[in-house]
């Protein structure tokens, strides 16, 4: 019979992951530079009905 062998699976790859937080604690917030939320109320209803006109340019364009 052969002799048991010994696989070692532990593999260093040399690098870091630049992480400066623990496993459990969350990612560090980041300053966003533009948010949604804090367009005014009539800016984001514009948005919403630019957004929705395009998509049913795109349904009916491909619908000719």
């Amino acid at each position: 019979m052969a002799a048991p062998q010994s696989h070692h699976h532990d593999h260093d790859h040399g690098h870091s992951h630049g992480h400066s937080h623990g496993p459990a604690s969350p990612h560090p917030a980041q300053a966003a530079t533009w948010s949604i939320l804090r367009m005014p109320v009539v800016s984001r209803f514009a948005a919403a009905i630019g957004v929705a006109a395009a998509l049913w340019a795109v349904v009916w364009l491909s619908m000719r």
